[in-house]
């Protein structure tokens, strides 16, 4: 139960992710309620790897990296953990 409920809130997170990625080529969409509000739980992740993934000429590559390093290191290292805490 627990695992599914990490699981649901990764996919969730990915997918706030991928709509603040979304939004940031739509300049008209960065002003709505609704951006404002992905831009809030979403840039502070970004802006982590934006510290230390240099731009290549027009194009920001962190998120790339964010997403990898979200689906790669942090989720199964959760699953870990739930597993060894709740078995």
């Amino acid at each position: 139960m627990i695992l599914n409920i990490v699981d649901l809130l990764f996919y969730v997170y990915m997918i706030i992710l991928f709509l603040r990625i979304l939004g940031s080529w739509l300049p008209e969409l960065q002003g709505t309620v609704f951006m404002q509000f992905v831009a809030h739980y979403a840039d502070p992740y970004l802006n982590f790897f934006r510290g230390f993934v240099p731009p290549l000429g027009m194009i920001d590559l962190s998120p790339l990296v964010a997403f990898l390093f979200l689906g790669w290191v942090i989720e199964p290292a959760v699953k870990i953990l739930v597993v060894l805490l709740f078995s």
